[in-house]
């Protein structure tokens, strides 16, 4: 199977499945299995606005996988659409089982751009949607987390409209506020991830990091603590993007001050410790470490001729078509794919579910400490699995992932 400009996300997302599971030769049936949503929900959400209007808004949850609960994040977002979760909850599958997490794959979405919204108008739609897929949720059923859109005020609410129904139940989601029994280290986590990553892959590629220079595509969560903590090593962050634009600076930006000034103004734009810069323009510079940290696709066959980092960290979910990956790749750039490096998130909140099932609160140096020792022991499997076979990060991610999502399948007598 090979990509073609018309495919959805969620095929492209299939074309990795299917290398993999060609190279393991998994049989026709196991494959269609693991390949195809094992469940789907689609539900309408009504929702009074401030003004009065009735507005109705399309919700999506999907399961995949063999492994235990369902788990992945809920996102608000106007392109939610089903193909997208769908496609978001097989790339959850194979990421929760790199980690080798007892968790299958899940992802939601509704369709709402929460930037719009107050949060009054928030929390309703929060609340309907919870009630509408309630008969799908529990902990040890499917536990939902905060995505793009969504944040640890969407999960409160989450765990208040399922416990008004089914009792106090702080471990029916995860990446809830501390003081509702969220994790600590938890907002931190995929970013104190991506700079453990770097540290390991730039000893594997002998990089200096002092002084080396590093682009985050993206200011959010992910992409301000990536860049914070990736200075922290010794970096030059001279390139971040934000929803308004970007900003640069050859001598490193100053990422401290570049977050209180977000924090006041919303944006990127106007920061005066560098000058304007467009995404794209960020994306073709310079530089040897480049972090996709936003959404998917930013980086495509109109510009991977532009791209010029020597090692590619995917905090974003999809952020590279498979063609893309493939140049790359051939052209000797190193790539750790999406389902490795923004696995922090989900392996905290498996620390998070496990502290609310025990009842017990972790020390915040204890979930580090526990964060990077998974996080390096599937780093270390995947680039021995992709060293021995000759294979890239990702199909080795894959490789993993699939293998062992097949043998759990096997052994529960599915097939």
């Amino acid at each position: 199977m090979l990509a073609t400009p018309e495919m959805s996300t969620y095929d492209e997302v299939n074309l990795f499945f299917d290398t993999a599971a060609d190279r393991l030769g998994l049989n026709n049936g196991l494959r269609e299995m693991l390949k195809r949503p094992w469940r789907e929900l689609q539900v309408q959400i009504p929702v009074r606005m401030d003004d009065g209007q009735v507005k109705v808004f399309s919700g999506f949850r999907v399961h995949n996988g063999a492994r235990g609960p369902y788990k992945g994040g809920l996102r608000y977002h106007s392109d939610a659409d089903l193909e997208e979760v769908r496609a978001l909850a097989s790339l959850m599958t194979w990421k929760n089982v790199l980690m080798d997490l007892p968790y299958s794959g899940a992802k939601g979405g509704v369709q709402v751009d929460p930037w719009q919204l107050s949060m009054g108008e928030l929390n309703r739609p929060t609340r309907r949607y919870t009630q509408n897929i309630i008969h799908l949720i529990a902990p040890n059923r499917d536990i939902p987390a905060p995505d793009m859109g969504t944040n640890a005020q969407t999960m409160a609410w989450m765990m208040d409209a399922y416990g008004q129904v089914n009792g106090h139940s702080p471990a029916i989601v995860t990446g809830k506020p501390v003081e509702k029994g969220g994790s600590l280290g938890r907002e931190s986590s995929t970013g104190r991830g991506v700079s453990y990553l770097l540290q390991e892959a730039a000893k594997d590629m002998d990089m200096d990091l002092q002084g080396a220079r590093v682009v985050v595509q993206g200011f959010g969560n992910v992409g301000s603590w990536s860049a914070r903590l990736i200075q922290q090593l010794g970096c030059r962050v001279i390139g971040v993007s934000g929803v308004d634009g970007g900003v640069y600076n050859a001598g490193g930006l100053d990422i401290a001050r570049l977050q209180d000034y977000q924090k006041m103004t919303g944006g990127v734009t106007g920061f005066t410790g560098g000058e304007a810069i467009s995404n794209r323009e960020l994306l073709e510079l310079e530089c040897e470490v480049l972090v996709p940290a936003a959404v998917d696709n930013v980086i495509t066959t109109d510009n991977v001729d532009y791209i010029k980092a020597r090692l590619v960290l995917e905090a974003a979910n999809h952020p590279i078509t498979p063609e893309v990956d493939r140049i790359l790749s051939e052209g000797g750039v190193t790539i750790l794919p999406d389902i490795l490096v923004n696995a922090e998130g989900v392996i905290v909140s498996y620390f998070e579910w496990t502290q609310n099932i025990q009842e017990f609160h972790w020390e915040e140096g204890r979930v580090n400490e526990k964060l990077r020792k998974v996080l390096l022991r599937a780093y270390q499997e995947v680039r021995m699995r992709a060293m021995n076979e000759q294979i890239t990060h990702r199909e080795a991610s894959f490789e993993i992932g699939v293998q062992r999502v097949a043998r759990s399948v096997e052994l529960r007598g599915f097939l």
